[in-house]
């Protein structure tokens, strides 16, 4: 104890002799309190991280934070146990470097800083704060919100994680000039084991653990308030705050990090408008921290809490696709106007208040459309999601609106497609449900029925209702059968892009293609200028093909993770989804 009490003084001379603001007597096992940032770390490509804050007063910069909206920034309560004035602090967004040249940089001061009221600067418990912004910041590609791990996630033992920051990249040694933000990958500790290396009871519930056991890799001095994510699908989630640890890198003593998940309904609290997106974060597999076991540590029992989440993260895979209760199928090949909740799981993408394309909701968060919707902005903030939605005309009663977090493209030769992830998950109803998606398992014969459904320009009346058509399958002929789908010709308007050709397979819908006006191409001469959509006059083109779903499937895999299991009792004998597909497939990846 005396030897650390001796680090003590050492590190608390080094960091004030620098100009910093600290109190002596917050820190415990001897450690001062901004004992945090990444050590073993490397430089970040700019934009890499656009959430990652840089918080300054006079003698520069002293914490980290992370933007999770446009007027607010999440960070540790012990940076500001020096000063609560609000206007001591400068706030930096999209910084690369703490020396030199930040083109894409903004700044902005605080109007308030909020510490949690439960915050022990003595334990760390707690150890959260929030800043309100002086004024909104605009969205680009280099600044952006990070979204926050909901309540009810789970990180296990092991979950791949990162942190970020300009903190020092040993005890009392400085990042050295320009001082570039630097990253570090790091494997989640779990609480037991956390626990028993720190002592047992020192590590509480709402603190997390990440670090190497061997060392070496770690935050430091400087990073304190900083964010540590992990990524599920395309999206980053924020799992922890840098709070303490002890020394930087240390063997046997990972980084202490307050959980996010733990302050949803206190961050929610104090946000009122606008409020962050917290995502849940799922763990697949066994917990190995819930075989750790140490004197003093409670036996793991079968009412603990890690035990109750891992029963509601069962009950989301409960969620099944290609159900539609209210759809009737009718037969006909003539164009029709769809009613409420025929196809539930289409999707109007609009951007600048205007449809564009089509999509689909492939499971509860992900919408799956065209990559040429996406030629003009690739900007998710510029773009909105409406699910339930009959007319583009008048009124929805059964419509929501959703933000979009990313979009990533697929990067194939030929067509592509894209994957929009929604800020948050809408609630499954009869007018909102996920589609199943073809990702190989699924044949389909020729003259197999399938329809049509998009909301093309100059179709559906005065209020534009999404027009429906059922078509027939066919020889596709000298088309590459393997990556093509076929069907009688179809003349698709502007607006159908990204929508789906959809087949039934026993008693669940599949996606079996992707609408592209541009690259759906008809099989004999040019396209119909017929306002009808369905098959065309004795000249008109007879075949159309569109390309599979399943030619995306490493893509989609790799993007969105799991997919929900198919609608009971399908007579599909291939209806189960592979988890040995490749994924192979190259993306581009639009970070929000």
């Amino acid at each position: 104890m005396a030897f650390f009490r001796a680090v003590r003084v050492v590190v608390l001379v080094t960091l004030f002799a620098k100009g910093a603001h600290f109190q002596s007597d917050v820190s415990v096992c001897g450690q001062p309190p901004l004992n945090t940032k990444i050590v073993g770390g490397q430089d970040a490509p700019p934009g890499a991280w656009p959430w990652q804050v840089s918080l300054h007063r006079s003698d520069g910069h002293f914490c980290g934070g992370s933007l999770i909206n446009k007027d607010w920034v999440l960070s540790a309560a012990h940076c500001f146990l020096s000063s609560l004035n609000a206007l001591d602090v400068t706030v930096y967004l999209g910084r690369q470097r703490q020396k030199g040249n930040n083109s894409n940089e903004v700044f902005r001061s605080v109007s308030q800083i909020i510490i949690h009221p439960d915050y022990n600067s003595v334990t760390f418990n707690n150890d959260v704060s929030l800043l309100c912004l002086s004024s909104s910041v605009t969205f680009t590609d280099f600044i952006r919100p990070v979204c926050l791990a909901a309540a009810d996630s789970v990180f296990h033992s092991g979950t791949d994680s990162w942190v970020t920051g300009w903190g020092n990249t040993a005890s009392g040694v400085s990042l050295p000039s320009p001082q570039t933000l630097q990253e570090v990958e790091v494997p989640v500790v779990g609480n037991r084991q956390c626990n028993c290396l720190y002592g047992v009871g020192r590590i509480k519930n709402n603190m997390i653990c990440a670090g190497l056991l061997a060392g070496g890799k770690d935050s430091c001095q400087g990073d304190s308030g900083g964010p540590m994510v992990s990524k599920q699908g395309s999206r980053w989630i924020q799992s922890g705050v840098v709070s303490f640890g002890r020394g930087c890198a240390q063997a046997n003593f990972p980084g202490v990090y307050a959980r996010v998940s733990q302050y949803q309904d206190w961050i929610n609290s104090q946000i009122t408008t606008d409020q962050p997106g917290f995502v849940t974060f799922t763990s697949s597999g066994t917990d190995g921290d819930l075989s750790v076991s140490c004197t003093g540590l409670i036996p793991v029992t079968t009412t603990s809490p890690r035990t109750t989440s891992t029963t509601e993260i069962c009950k989301v895979q409960d969620v099944v696709c290609g159900s539609a209760s209210r759809n009737t199928l009718r037969v006909g090949g003539s164009s029709s106007l769809a009613t409420g909740g025929l196809w539930p799981w289409m999707a109007s993408l609009h951007r600048g208040g205007r449809h564009v394309c089509g999509g689909t909701l492939i499971t509860e968060q992900f919408v799956l459309s065209s990559a040429d919707c996406f030629s003009s902005s690739t900007n998710a903030s510029e773009w909105t999601v409406f699910l339930g939605r009959l007319n583009q005309n008048g009124s929805n009663p059964n419509e929501v609106s959703l933000r979009v977090n990313s979009i990533t493209l697929s990067n194939l030769t030929g067509n592509n497609v894209a994957v929009l992830e929604l800020a948050s998950k809408p609630t499954l109803s009869d007018f909102i449900q996920p589609i199943c998606v073809d990702l190989g398992t699924e044949t389909f014969s020729t003259g197999t029925q399938c329809w049509i459904v998009g909301w093309g320009s100059g179709q559906g009346g005065a209020e534009r209702t999404l027009q429906e058509i059922q078509t027939s399958l066919v020889d596709c002929g000298d088309s590459n059968s393997v990556e093509n789908i076929c069907t009688g010709f179809v003349d698709l308007q502007q607006g159908d892009d990204g929508g789906p050709l959809m087949c039934k397979q026993g008693l669940a819908w599949f996606q079996a293609a992707l609408l592209s006006v541009a690259n759906s191409s008809p099989k004999s001469s040019s396209r119909s200028s017929s306002a009808s959509r369905s098959d065309v006059g004795p000249h008109a083109p007879r075949i159309k093909a569109f390309t599979r779903t399943s030619r995306f499937s490493g893509f989609l895999k790799s993007t969105v993770g799991s997919f929900p299991s198919t609608a009971s009792n399908s007579t599909s004998s291939n209806s189960t989804l592979s988890n040995t597909a490749s994924l192979s497939s190259s993306k581009t990846l639009i970070k929000v």
